[in-house]
């Protein structure tokens, strides 16, 4: 953490730039105070976020894990008439908690396709959820009447827990929770229950705890797809953090104003 102890060792310091999302552990409230510059890569890392969402939303639509696994038990191929009519994703109704960057991102991708988007931000308006083609509802309505829940809500003292048993349990059957945010947004007792009775599915690539323990019954769970916190950007993706940071110094260094700087205020919201 660079604290008041740390910047009186370093006098000259102007710019901060991190290669990567959130600077809450790593920025204090003292470097605003000295009107040093904080940059953070979060667009950057947002980008792999949400196109790991999308592309989940639309597999899961079509429920492509399910039906893979009894194509290979089958090996034949249903007929229309012994499709579930219910499947595809032509007019659902997707959920976005938050209007965060990443869900944002999601609403932006989400305009391209035939899905109705409802929205819960208690920070957002009607006309900015407008703007992204979306119905500004209350967290209750929001999971009662959407097909697909996805969480993009920063985990604070005040959302820990957010989604409560309650919550889950207005799920109508068969739809999914999609967490790419926090697992500690969740209350995943309830959330194991309700996926182990087979009334939703949940996409999961985060959990609380991060690591679940070798016995945990989320393992081994048919209607769960759990990847390991691979969303954000891996592999060749941390080269777009490297460019930003880099691009950002370039910036700061003739003078020119900083594409990516973080306000004072978002450290609070900050994840």
């Amino acid at each position: 953490m660079i604290d008041d102890e740390t910047l009186a060792s370093a006098p000259r310091l102007r710019a901060i730039i991190h290669t990567a999302g959130s600077i809450r552990t790593h920025v204090s409230e003292a470097c605003f105070g000295r009107d040093i510059a904080v940059v953070s890569a979060a667009a950057a890392n947002a980008r792999p976020v949400v196109e790991y969402t999308l592309a989940m939303m639309l597999l899961e639509g079509k429920r492509v894990l399910p039906r893979t696994a009894e194509y290979r038990r089958d090996r034949r191929i249903p007929s229309l008439r012994e499709t579930d009519p219910s499947l595809g994703n032509y007019r659902r109704t997707v959920g976005i908690l938050s209007a965060s960057m990443i869900g944002r991102g999601v609403m932006r991708l989400l305009r391209h396709h035939d899905f109705q988007v409802l929205l819960c931000d208690p920070y957002v308006q009607e006309s900015t959820a407008s703007d992204y083609g979306a119905d500004l509802v209350s967290i209750e309505e929001l999971f009662e009447r959407s097909d697909i829940v996805s969480l993009h809500t920063p985990l604070l003292p005040s959302t820990r827990g957010l989604v409560t048993r309650s919550l889950l349990e207005s799920m109508a059957p068969g739809t999914v929770l999609i967490n790419t945010a926090r697992g500690a947004l969740v209350d995943q007792s309830a959330l194991t229950d309700a996926v182990s009775a087979g009334r939703i599915r949940a996409v999961l690539d985060v959990t609380h705890p991060e690591q679940l323990p070798a016995d945990d019954p989320l393992w081994d769970c048919e209607n769960v797809l759990m990847t390991p916190h691979l969303a954000g950007s891996q592999g060749n993706e941390l080269a777009r953090l490297r460019e930003l940071a880099l691009d950002e110094l370039s910036r700061w260094t003739v003078g020119k104003p900083l594409r990516h700087r973080v306000p004072h205020d978002a450290l609070e919201m900050s994840a």
